[in-house]
Order: C-alpha cells, then sequence, then structure tokens
C-alpha cells in the first residue's frame, strides 16, 4: 500500500440538499468532480490518508460566534450545520494527532459570514472556520491562532469577527475590493482598538499569477507569521483566484496553489470559494491534498495550463512588493498606532458598518462600539437594523475583566425589550448566551 510523507485526514461534504439554485456555481459539483478526481489518483489507496465523516455541529459553537436573527433554527439549515461540524472533525482529529494535517473539502462555505448574520451573503451564511476557532479554544485552550485567507474574495465575515481579538491573526489575500465583491479588505482595515494590526488585508490587482501570491506569502505571510507564533494555521483555502474561475480575474494556477499550500504548511484546510467546477477544482484540491500530504505535486496540472500565458505584468510586480512592504510596516507599528487609537477615542471605539446581502437582496446598518478598556480588550456593543428588526449584541470577550463582564450583565438586564425586538448577550467568558425578544 502507498504511503504519503505527511498523514492526512479529509472530509468530504458536497452537501446534495443545499443549492441556492440548479445553476448556481456555488452547487454539489463543485465538490462531485473532485471526489472523482481523487478517485482517479488513487489517493484512497494511501495508508496514511483517511477519510472521516462528516459531523453536525452543537448549537452553542454557533451561538457562540454569531448572533443568528431572527434565529439559527431560522436561518441556518441542516447542510451548514454539518459543513460547520465537520470542520470541527477534521479540527479534532489533527489536534488528537490521529493525522498531521487536515483538509475540510465541505459546502457551502462560510468566510463572509459576519458576527450578526440575518441570512446569505456572498453563498455564506453561518461561518465555518470562526466556530472551529471557538471549539478549538473552549476545547482546547488554544491560545493563538493565525487564519490565513486565500480566497479571491475578501474574507470580510471573518474579519468582523476577530476584529477586535488580538489572539486571532488574520491575514486576507485576495482581488482588490474595488474591482469585486465585497468591495472592502483595503489596507487600512486592520483591526479594532485591542487588536491593531492584527487583521492584515492584501488587495491584489487583477491578472495576478502564482510569483504574485507566493511573493505575499515569502515576503510579508511567512515571515508575519514567524512573529506571531501560533499555535495553529488555519487556511481559507478558497480556490477561485484560478485564471479560469468565472466570477474573478485572477491568473493563479494548480500548480501555484500546491506550492502556496507546501510553503504556508497550515495544520487545517477549510474549503471557501471556487467556482470553475470542471476546470480548476478538480487539479486544485488535489495539488492542496498532494502538497499537504507531502507527494510530489510535479503534475498535477490542468490540460490548458500555459504559465507564459498567465504571467503577471511589471506593473503588478511591482506594485505587489510595494504592498508588502506597506503592510509588513502596519505590522511592525501596531503598538504604536494601537496606542494612537486608543488615546483618541477615550470612552469607546465607534464605527458604522452599511452591510449588504447580495445574495438576498437586503442591507443591514450597524453601529459598533467597542470599549477602550486597559485591562481586557474591551466589551463590545453592535445595534443592528436589518429586515425590520432591531437587535443589540452584546458581546463579554474571552479575556473580559470584572469591570466589563458586570457591565455587559447589567446592560443586559437594564435594557428593555420594547426598544429591540431582540437583546442578545454573548458571554464568551463563560460560554453562554442569553437572550431576550419581543
Amino acid at each position: 500500500m502507498l504511503k504519503a510523507k505527511n498523514s492526512l485526514g479529509l472530509i468530504l461534504f458536497p452537501a446534495f440538499d443545499w443549492r441556492i439554485s440548479p445553476t448556481h456555481p456555488e452547487r454539489e459539483e463543485r465538490l462531485l468532480y473532485t471526489i472523482d478526481q481523487i478517485e482517479e489518483e488513487g489517493l484512497f489507496d494511501y495508508e496514511n490518508i483517511k477519510i472521516y465523516n462528516p459531523e453536525m455541529i452543537e448549537s452553542k459553537y454557533i451561538e457562540m460566534t454569531h448572533f443568528c436573527i431572527p434565529a439559527i433554527s431560522s436561518i441556518v439549515t441542516v447542510s451548514h450545520k454539518i459543513a460547520a461540524g465537520s470542520a470541527i472533525t477534521i479540527a479534532k482529529k489533527v489536534l488528537s494527532k490521529e493525522v498531521e494535517k487536515g483538509f475540510a473539502l465541505i459546502r457551502p462555505p462560510g468566510h463572509h459570514a459576519h458576527r450578526i448574520t440575518y441570512g446569505d451573503k456572498g453563498f455564506c451564511i453561518i461561518n465555518n472556520e470562526a466556530i472551529m476557532v471557538e471549539y478549538l479554544r473552549k476545547e482546547y485552550k488554544i491560545k493563538k491562532i493565525a487564519i490565513i485567507d486565500t480566497d479571491c474574495h475578501h474574507g470580510d465575515g471573518t474579519q468582523d469577527i476577530f476584529w477586535n481579538d488580538k489572539d486571532v491573526l488574520f491575514i486576507s489575500l485576495h482581488q482588490d475590493g474595488t474591482t469585486l465583491y465585497p468591495g472592502t479588505g483595503f489596507t487600512d482595515e486592520i483591526g479594532g482598538p485591542s487588536a491593531i494590526g492584527y487583521t492584515l488585508n492584501l488587495p491584489l490587482p487583477p491578472y495576478t499569477s502564482d510569483e504574485g501570491f507566493l511573493y505575499c506569502l515569502d515576503n510579508l505571510i511567512i515571515p508575519v507569521l514567524e512573529e506571531f507564533k501560533p499555535d495553529i494555521i488555519i487556511n481559507s483555502a478558497g480556490q477561485d483566484n484560478h485564471y479560469s474561475d468565472p466570477l474573478t480575474n485572477m491568473n493563479f494556477s494548480a500548480q501555484g496553489y500546491a506550492k502556496l499550500t507546501e510553503k504556508l504548511s497550515p495544520n487545517i484546510s477549510v474549503l471557501e470559494g471556487g467556482y470553475s467546477i470542471e476546470s480548476a477544482l478538480p487539479y486544485v484540491n488535489l495539488g492542496i491534498i498532494f502538497a499537504l500530504a507531502g507527494i510530489d505535486y510535479s503534475n498535477i496540472k490542468e490540460p490548458d495550463y500555459n504559465p507564459e500565458k498567465l504571467k503577471q505584468s511589471q506593473r503588478i510586480t511591482d506594485y505587489i512588493k510595494r504592498l508588502c512592504e506597506h503592510v509588513y510596516s502596519i505590522w511592525k507599528s501596531k503598538e504604536e498606532s494601537e496606542y494612537k487609537i486608543k488615546m483618541a477615542n477615550q470612552d469607546y471605539y465607534v464605527r458604522k458598518k452599511s452591510i449588504y446581502y447580495d445574495t438576498m437582496g437586503f442591507r443591514e446598518n450597524q453601529l459598533e462600539k467597542i470599549k477602550i478598556c486597559k485591562k481586557c480588550s474591551g466589551l463590545i456593543l453592535i445595534d443592528s437594523l436589518c429586515l425590520g428588526y432591531r437587535v443589540l449584541a452584546i458581546v463579554i470577550p474571552h479575556d473580559a475583566c470584572n469591570d466589563c463582564e458586570n457591565e455587559g450583565h447589567k446592560l443586559f438586564e437594564n435594557t428593555e425589550v420594547g426598544d429591540y425586538s431582540h437583546i442578545l448577550l454573548q458571554d464568551k467568558k463563560s460560554f453562554e448566551l442569553f437572550r431576550k425578544t419581543s
């Protein structure tokens, strides 16, 4: 029997009962062609590549990540619960050392789902990686986690959830938001007042090729990871940077994805986007699997692969070099920037957000206030308006001091339901959700 260099766990969940429409690009065929390719390449014959069954998630982990409006049961389907549960399952297999690496090939995706979620946004309702992080913190006491998002679309939901959390380093490598949904992910989006510099964005110009992506990895992402020293690295492994993807404008290849995966060496990869169902996904997924398992991937190439045709311009190369230098300077000056932000916002750091749910065609308006606290990362208050609901969401962070914890509970107890449809308190310290509804 064949043996790979690294033991690798896989979960394959195509979610047959979930699709936005029969012809929508986010449908079950995204994984069916990949499964055929895996069988054809004989990966099931490797003794240390193990296939695990998908599993359902417990609602408490969703509740500790999201505020689902009007309720989890109203917007989260069985398929979404299984996708999130499967990400947790693969994490458990890695943390228990059954396997060295894990790859959850699952759908529906999740990285556009924000802390508050009213439904489908960017094909996402709940955030699989963010829920996994909450699980790892609660059950395995993992302290420092890095999420590297290599989807072509900015991981705005993951960014939102960990915006003020310096124990989670979030780096997103994506097509420039001026040219692609969701229109976010610019270099000045660097985190909340207690986590300045722990959100880093690399908005890349259209037609960036393997060269540009790997330059970012070598010259920014890996140096930052070496300094951050995470206990675990998660790759939000979107594959819509591929040159054949119908929704994007990049020139990344299966070889490029495999090299990126080998260099990044994530503990856990979770499939996000990627909509070139026949021309890209089978080859890219195979390249990622081979790289994670330590198998030679040099022959994993698309039938029409032509590196000369995909080569990026000198203008793009020069821009990416300047971009990496700029973003690295943000990382290096994060303590100074945090001090300035806190001095300029003595009591609360406030931001207004307008969030468009493109799949469903409605908009949410938020006012978010983060308490400037010298003892912890600070209480978070969110006033959200959408679909006739008005929500007060209160978040007591993991590291909450007694003052912020008490203030959060008092606010929840003293706020009248009549002013809101939902008053919700997410106490991450005690791992409990408190709810009042009109």
